[in-house]
């Protein structure tokens, strides 16, 4: 029989944790994380990491695995992901993924296209340039170096901008033109389960997540980590907001608003996201039958 990776994706705040654990307890394995946050040890309250209670309930991967300061991107999830699920599969018949970065998923079930490396101080340039001048400086940037991908890809989305034309100064050549749209092919089977709630549903949650999170420290956290706060990895939602609080730009009530509203918006990328892969098989997330409807597959 073949060995099964159940891959348990959808946005933040949806109950992925959860139903995970469920999944795995009932499997009898273990649970590889797909979260690019939740791998930094520094980072937990803002992240909503798995409680100690989750986390001794099943054994976690890639759950506090490194320093914030450390970079990862979607290659390194691919080959650390590849070798815990090697050694769950090496005990276990099954493996529970979960997480909501698709790109992590994507490069877990299908692989990345090998990629030359950028000019790092093209990367330092760039980013201070764009924190400077903004995205309407960056998307007319990329238009004039890199009109391939402006014309092809995602002219709203900062982070592929910013690697764009990262990849366009340091290789001379567009990224578009190494996306090859080969798959990699896997040697255990993969099922997909997306899951999903309605949007009123989902907003009541990630509000009440929010409010949970400023009871729970979130503040406190934001201001240990505020010396690093030029890190990229730091350049994320519930973290970004509080910085800005800290140096006075909004009061405490606004930045938790903003937190609210720049989550609600990550939430619904993340669903744009997932509903483009039409192999993932949907269901809504206060199902009391969903477990049995994921090892139905």
């Amino acid at each position: 029989m073949a060995k099964t990776a159940y891959i348990i994706a959808g946005p933040t705040a949806v109950g992925k944790t959860a139903i995970a654990i469920a999944l795995a307890k009932q499997l009898g394995t273990e649970i590889v994380s797909a979260d690019s946050r939740q791998c930094y040890k520094e980072m937990s309250v803002g992240t909503a990491k798995p409680d100690a209670a989750e986390l001794a309930a099943v054994k976690h991967h890639f759950i506090d695995a490194f320093s914030v300061t450390n970079s990862l991107d979607a290659a390194d999830y691919e080959t650390l992901a590849l070798n815990y699920l090697q050694e769950i599969f090496s005990k276990h018949d099954n493996v529970v993924v979960c997480g909501g970065t698709g790109l992590y998923i994507k490069a877990l079930c299908e692989g990345l296209d090998a990629m030359p490396p950028v000019n790092e101080i093209i990367v330092r340039d760039v980013n201070n340039e764009y924190e400077t001048r903004g995205l309407q400086w960056l998307q007319h940037t990329v238009q004039e170096e890199d009109p391939v991908f402006y014309k092809e890809g995602e002219i709203k989305n900062p982070a592929r901008l910013l690697r764009a034309l990262i990849f366009k100064r340091s290789t001379g050549e567009s990224i578009i033109n190494y996306r090859t749209g080969e798959k990699k092919k896997r040697d255990f089977r993969i099922v997909k389960v997306g899951l999903e709630l309605p949007r009123e549903v989902l907003n009541e949650r990630i509000n009440n997540r929010v409010d949970q999170m400023i009871a729970d420290g979130l503040e406190e956290e934001v201001r240990n980590l505020y010396p690093l706060r030029h890190l990229k990895n730091l350049q994320t939602v519930g973290y970004s907001e509080l910085f800005d609080y800290i140096e006075g730009l909004y009061t405490i009530d606004e930045a938790v608003d903003k937190i609210k509203q720049n989550t609600r918006h990550y939430a619904k990328r993340q669903m744009t996201w997932f509903r483009k892969d039409k192999t993932m098989n949907w269901y809504n997330a206060d199902d009391p039958k969903v477990i049995d409807k994921i090892l139905a597959l």
